[in-house]
C-alpha cells in the first residue's frame, strides 16, 4: 500500500509538472480559463463574433460585455471600448465584425498585462496587415528556421473540406495568435511559387484552410507562378497582352472564388531571381500585373506585385535597380493592384536605409515587406528583436502613403512555431506595429515578455533592455557602420567577406558590396560615384551624399572610405569599426549572463533552450567578429584591437 501511494504521489506530481511545462506552442496565448460567472452578449451573429464571445467567455474576469456592431462607428476594422461610470457591462463597439473580435482581444490583453479597463478607441493604420508564407507544397520553407511548413497538405482533404483534428488544433492557434495582434491576412505558399498551388486539387485544399482562418478575421492569399497557363493547361505562351493567357486567368479566377468567395488575391514574384513574368515578353510589370488585376477585378480580389527585381540591367548598382524597373509605370498600374516593397534596397539587411521607391511612387498604391523571418539577422539562433529596426523604417516612411503592410512568417512546424523562444516576439510585434506603428518598440516587447512569460518586474524589466539593445547588436557583431550582405553565400548564416562565387551572379557575391582595398572599404554611391544617393527625396539625398553629413550607421553603404578617416568621436574608421565588434560580442555576452540571472522567473524547459541558443549566438558574433576584422585588416595593415 505504501508503494502504491509512492508511486501514486510521484504520478501526480509529474502530472503538475508537465501540466506546467512551457513548450511555447501557445505562443503569447497563455490565458488561463476563468470559472467566473461574467455575462458576454452580442447583437452580431456572425462566425467571427461569436469567437470573440468564445474568448471571453472562456478566460475574461473582468464583468460583463456586450459587443455591439454600430453602423455609427468608422468603416475600418476598429473597435471602441467603453467602461460605463455606474459600473454597468463594458461595452466594445465596432462596426465590421472583425473589430469586435480586436477588441475582444485588446480586453484580454489588458487583463494579461495587468493594466485596468480604460476607455479606447483604436483603428488600423493599414487596410491590409497580411503575413507571407514562404512555404513550399513539399512542406519545405525558403528562409525556415523552424521545422517544415504549418500547413500538412496531406492531411487535408479538399474534396471532403476537412483536414486531421491535430492540424485544426494547430491552426486554429495560429488563427487566434494572428487575430489577437490584428493580422488580417495571410498569403499561404511562396513567392517563388509552384504553379501546382492553382490546380484544382490545391483550390480546394486551401479552401479548407481559408474556412478555418475566415471566423478569425483573416483572409486567404496565394503567391501564383506567372507561367502558370503553360505548365498546367500547355498554353505555349504567358504572354499577359495574349488573349488565350488572359481568359485562363479570368477563367482560373472564377474557378478560386467558387471555392473561396471571399478570396484576398494573388501574390506575384515576376522577372525576378529567374521567376518568369512579362519581361520574358518584352512586356511590362504594368502589363503583366493589370492582366491579374482584369481576372481578380469583379471578384473584388487585388495584386500585390513585389518590386524585388534585379539582375536585368547589367553593370549597375543593384540597389538602384527596383527604381530603374518601375519608376517609368508610375500611374499605370489598374486600382487593385498594390506594389509591395521591402523595406530597404537591397534585401532584408540587419541596417539599411529605407528604399527609396517609397519616394518614387508617387501614383501607384504600395505598400511595405518586413521579414520577420531572421534570414540575416542569426536566423532562429540569435536573440534579435526586430521591432526597433522597423521603427528605424517607418521614421523615413510615413504609414499614411501606403495601404498596407506584408511580413515574412517565420512559423514552422516546431512546438514553439519560431524555433527560437524569442523570435515569437518578431510575430507579434509585427502585428502590433501593422496596427499601430506608433507602438514603441519598448511598450511592445513589455506587452510580449508579459504575456508570455511573467508579470515580475525583476524578469520584464532587464529583458526588455536586452531585446531593445538586441538589434543593434547584431548589427555591430555583423555588419556595422553600413556594411552589408557579407554573409556565407546561399545560407546566409555566418560571415564570408572574401566570397566571391563563379557560380552566382556577381551581386549575389559580397566583394560586390564592400570593395575593400588597400584605400579603404564601403561602396561609393555618392554622385561621383554608382548615384544611388539621387534616388532619395531631399534631404537625405544631400546628406548621404556628403561623407560629413551622412549618418555614420549609413556610411560604408554610400561611401568609400579611408581606414585612417577621422570619424566623429576623433578615431580613425578603423579604429572605429574594431570598436564595434568588440562591442557587439560583448553585448551577445551580457545578454547571456542577464539571462542566467532569469532562472528564478522562467520555467526549466524554456530557460534551458534559451540558454543554449545564447551560447550559441557568443560563439557566432566571436565567429563575426574575428573573421570580418582578420579579413578587413590584410586590407587597412593595421592592428586588430
Amino acid at each position: 500500500m505504501r508503494q502504491r501511494r509512492i508511486i501514486a504521489s510521484v504520478a501526480a506530481a509529474l502530472f503538475l509538472l508537465a501540466a506546467n511545462a512551457e513548450d511555447g506552442s501557445n505562443l503569447w496565448l497563455r490565458m488561463q480559463q476563468k470559472a467566473n460567472t461574467a455575462k458576454v452578449k452580442t447583437n452580431d451573429k456572425s462566425a467571427i463574433a461569436k469567437n470573440a464571445v468564445n474568448e471571453l467567455t472562456a478566460y475574461w474576469n473582468g464583468g460583463d460585455v456586450t459587443l455591439k456592431k454600430d453602423g455609427s462607428m468608422p468603416d475600418n476594422d476598429g473597435f471602441a471600448i467603453v467602461k460605463p461610470a455606474d459600473g454597468g457591462p463594458i461595452e466594445v463597439k465596432a462596426r465590421r465584425s472583425a473589430g469586435l473580435l480586436y477588441g475582444a482581444y485588446e480586453l484580454l490583453r489588458m487583463q494579461e498585462t495587468g493594466n485596468s479597463v480604460s476607455n479606447e478607441t483604436s483603428s488600423p493604420a493599414f487596410e491590409y496587415r497580411v503575413l507571407n508564407h514562404w512555404d513550399n507544397p513539399d512542406g519545405s520553407v525558403e528562409r525556415g528556421y523552424a521545422g517544415k511548413s504549418i500547413w500538412k497538405w496531406d492531411e487535408i482533404n479538399g474534396d471532403k473540406g476537412t483536414m486531421s483534428i491535430n492540424l485544426k488544433e494547430r491552426l486554429t492557434i495560429y488563427a487566434r495568435a494572428n487575430a489577437s495582434i490584428g493580422i488580417n491576412g495571410s498569403v499561404i505558399n511562396n513567392v517563388n511559387a509552384s504553379p501546382s498551388i492553382l490546380s484544382l486539387e490545391y483550390i480546394k485544399k486551401v479552401r479548407v484552410i481559408a474556412d478555418l482562418l475566415r471566423p478569425y478575421g483573416i483572409k486567404t492569399y496565394i503567391s501564383v507562378n506567372f507561367a502558370s497557363p503553360m505548365v498546367l493547361d500547355g498554353l505555349k505562351t504567358a504572354d499577359p497582352l495574349n488573349s488565350d493567357v488572359r481568359a485562363w486567368w479570368k477563367k482560373k479566377a472564377k474557378e478560386i472564388y467558387k471555392e473561396i468567395p471571399d478570396f484576398g488575391g494573388f501574390l506575384v514574384k515576376a522577372n525576378s531571381e529567374g521567376q518568369p513574368g512579362p519581361g520574358d515578353y518584352n512586356r511590362t510589370h504594368a502589363d503583366g500585373a493589370n492582366m491579374l488585376a482584369e481576372a481578380l477585378a469583379p471578384h473584388k480580389g487585388i495584386v500585390m506585385w513585389r518590386s524585388f527585381v534585379y539582375g536585368n540591367h547589367e553593370g549597375e548598382d543593384r540597389v538602384k535597380q527596383a527604381i530603374t524597373e518601375f519608376e517609368d509605370l508610375d500611374g499605370k498600374f489598374a486600382k487593385n493592384v498594390i506594389l509591395q516593397s521591402k523595406n530597404g534596397p537591397l534585401d532584408f539587411q540587419p541596417r539599411e536605409p529605407y528604399a527609396p521607391i517609397f519616394d518614387q511612387m508617387k501614383h501607384t498604391p504600395m505598400w511595405a515587406e518586413l521579414q520577420i523571418t531572421q534570414e540575416y539577422l542569426g536566423q532562429s539562433l540569435h536573440l534579435v528583436y526586430l521591432a526597433p529596426m522597423w521603427k528605424e523604417f517607418f521614421s523615413f516612411v510615413n504609414p499614411k502613403q501606403l495601404r498596407g503592410i506584408a511580413g515574412v512568417a517565420n512559423t514552422g512546424d516546431d512546438k514553439n512555431w519560431c524555433g527560437h523562444p524569442f523570435s515569437q516576439a518578431n510575430w507579434y510585434a509585427f502585428g502590433r506595429l501593422a496596427w499601430n506603428p506608433e507602438l514603441s518598440s519598448d511598450s511592445i516587447a513589455r506587452e510580449w515578455l508579459t504575456q508570455t512569460f511573467t508579470h515580475d518586474a525583476a524578469f520584464v524589466n532587464p529583458m526588455t533592455e536586452v531585446m531593445e539593445a538586441s538589434r543593434e547588436a547584431c548589427v555591430d557583431y555583423m555588419m556595422p557602420l553600413g556594411l552589408h550582405h557579407i554573409f556565407k553565400a546561399d545560407h546566409h548564416y555566418g560571415p564570408e567577406p572574401q566570397g566571391q562565387y563563379p557560380h552566382f551572379p556577381i551581386e549575389w557575391c559580397p566583394v560586390y558590396y564592400h570593395k575593400a582595398d588597400t584605400a579603404g572599404v564601403g561602396y561609393d554611391r555618392t554622385r561621383t560615384g554608382s548615384d544611388a544617393v539621387s534616388q532619395y527625396r531631399a534631404p537625405y539625398n544631400d546628406l548621404y551624399n556628403n561623407i560629413e553629413t551622412c549618418p555614420e550607421e549609413y556610411l560604408l553603404w554610400f561611401h568609400h572610405v579611408s581606414w585612417d578617416y577621422k570619424m566623429k568621436n576623433g578615431k580613425t574608421l578603423w579604429q572605429n569599426l574594431c570598436a564595434h565588434y568588440n562591442r557587439g560580442v560583448s553585448e551577445t555576452e551580457r545578454f547571456a549572463a542577464v539571462w542566467q540571472t532569469m532562472r528564478p522567473y522562467v520555467d526549466e524547459e524554456r530557460f534551458n533552450h534559451v540558454s543554449r541558443l545564447m551560447d550559441v549566438q557568443v560563439d557566432n558574433a566571436k565567429e563575426w567578429r574575428n573573421v570580418c576584422l582578420g579579413y578587413f585588416s590584410a586590407f587597412s595593415k593595421q592592428i586588430i584591437k
